[in-house]
């Protein structure tokens, strides 16, 4: 147990570290590639939105599936069976990123040509464009093998080369896009162009230094390894066996994996062409908009968002083993308790950061102010959904309903590609977030069906704490209005000020935050959701205190 403990322990750390150091690095990246002409956001945005989606064809869910592969046959003593798979998933996995890879840098032409006018007097070029997808598919010859790598040693509950290759791999990345951004834009008075490639090959960068220090760790751990196979059954299961079991287990994690990356496709290709021709927006104003949404609001609601579901996600096993034992009245517990803590968690920091979008948008940068506190309030809400989806995926997958969790993303992703278009022609930015929440409310409800009638789970007890949350929620708000509308009198409503947007973003945070945590004490809703660990907390505050 304390294994367990230690290594959700290293690995919640890194992904924190990693979420965190990618929200703070498109601070001062912003401020340079955002200095007059094309948006170097929205050409950044263009590279990495199909990367992503290609990354997740190109490694089919195989490496989370590896690492429960592994630790199966590892529990039965077979460490041989797990080794095969490595080898021949080496290979798989290399051939599967240079195809993706070809791919991918063959489409760059086409891609560049649907997204931007080649006849446009503003915004970025077709060639700027092609170029920047070309140079960030390089690191799909890489990634698929650097995780498949990082499952293999999951297997063996050793999450230590997953979480320091994931630091090592983020800070390289970041390191070299702003050192190279700053000697492209600042030293050499180079092209914005420039410097987002360099950015966008940095991730090829970043997966190399990775790769070297799984590489470190296999050099030093091989000797225990080959030990252990010395001394371990085998199975002698056929490859095609093999493989038709990781299928079975990789399916989910790429449904669930691709949402985000699917939507945001979506967005890439209807946005600036709904905008330009919809209402008649420039193209260079039409990137604006994508960059503000895609590229620098999309990075803040993603916080709230990967802490909320990295809580509730670490009770996911225990559900399967409920499940598989039928201990209905446990498992109602505990998938209540998830929801608990999402709503607990993800609805106060979403409505929060709608109230204060613009000060909390201007505040981190310093271009396209007015569109990015606008798009902030409008999109942060949606924080919710994207939690809520995740959450009730792997409660399917837990209860092994996975193939809804398909079903509801495939439904989901049809609203949206229907209606995308539409709706942006219509109303704007807006039509974007508006079909993003059609789109994921009527998967989220699919899902929550399926959970109702596989589980024989009843909603009340959510239901009934939801409406105490959301009295809790409504006080907050005051709160932060009420304590906005002081710190404007006091400070201003300049928002091109850095100081008036800490100030104002500050004080109505802790405010809304106190009044949130106090009520949520002191009604005991805190001690219900969290357990004993805070009523300890706060005995210590107060002896302390005393």
């Amino acid at each position: 147990m304390s294994k367990l403990i230690r290594g959700t322990l290293i690995l919640t750390a890194a992904t924190f570290f990693s979420k965190f150091l990618g929200l703070i690095f498109v601070i001062p990246f912003e401020w340079l590639v955002e200095r007059g002409g094309p948006s170097g956001g929205a050409l950044y945005s263009y590279a990495y939105v199909p990367y992503t989606v290609f990354l997740s064809i190109s490694t089919l869910g195989i490496p989370l599936a590896v690492s429960k592969f592994v630790s199966k046959y590892n529990a039965m003593g077979d460490y041989v069976t797990g080794r095969r798979l490595l080898r021949s998933g080496l290979l798989f996995m290399s051939i599967s990123g240079i195809i993706t890879f070809l791919t991918l840098f063959s489409l760059s032409g086409w891609i560049a040509e649907f997204l931007v006018n080649r006849n446009g007097a503003k915004g970025n070029t077709v060639e700027d464009v092609q170029m920047v997808i070309q140079l960030v598919s390089t690191a799909l010859i890489i990634v698929p093998v650097m995780s498949l790598i990082r499952g293999y040693f999951q297997g063996f509950q050793s999450m230590g080369p997953t979480g320091l290759s994931q630091v090592v791999e983020q800070i390289v990345r970041v390191s070299f896009i702003l050192i190279s951004a700053f000697l492209v834009i600042i030293i050499f008075k180079g092209e914005v162009s420039t410097a987002v490639g360099f950015a966008t090959f940095a991730a090829t960068i970043g997966a190399m230094s990775s790769l070297l220090v799984l590489l470190w760790y296999w050099k030093r751990r091989r000797p225990h390894l080959n030990k252990m196979m010395r001394n371990s059954v085998d199975h002698k299961i056929p490859l095609p066996k093999i493989y038709k079991e990781l299928i079975t287990y990789a399916v989910p994690f790429v449904a669930v994996g691709l949402a985000i990356p699917l939507y945001q496709l979506i967005d890439m290709f209807t946005i600036t062409n709904a905008l330009q021709q919809g209402l008649g927006f420039d193209q260079g104003k039409a990137e604006n908009f994508y960059a503000v949404m895609q590229t620098y609001t999309q990075k803040l609601i993603m916080i709230p968002v990967s802490l909320s579901t990295g809580v509730a996600l670490t009770v996911i096993p225990l559900i399967t083993t409920l499940y598989t034992k039928k201990d209905f009245p446990v498992l109602h517990n505990q998938i209540t308790k998830i929801f608990e803590i999402i709503l607990f968690l993800t609805v106060p920091a979403g409505i929060g950061l709608a109230i204060l979008g613009l000060p909390a948008y201007s505040f981190l940068f310093n271009n396209n102010i007015e569109i990015g506190g606008f798009v902030l309030s409008w999109y942060a809400p949606t924080a919710i959904l994207f939690a809520l989806f995740t959450v009730t995926a792997a409660i399917l997958q837990g209860i092994n309903k996975q193939r809804f969790a398909v079903y509801s993303l495939l439904t989901g992703i049809f609203v949206k590609l229907s209606l995308n278009y539409v709706l942006i022609a219509n109303f704007g930015i807006l039509g974007a977030v508006i079909g993003t929440n059609l789109g994921y409310a009527l998967s989220i409800t699919i899902n929550l069906i399926i959970i109702k009638r596989a589980a024989n789970y009843s909603f009340r007890p959510v239901f009934k704490r939801s409406i105490l949350i959301g009295i809790f929620i409504g006080l907050m708000v005051l709160a932060v209005v009420v304590t906005k509308w002081a710190m404007e009198a006091l400070v201003g409503t300049d928002y091109e000020s850095t100081f008036t947007s800490f100030v104002v973003l500050i004080v109505s945070v802790f405010a809304g935050a106190g009044v949130y945590l106090y009520m949520s004490h002191f009604s005991g809703l805190l001690q219900h959701i969290f357990g004993d660990k805070i009523n300890r907390f706060f005995k210590r505050r107060r002896t302390r205190a005393n």
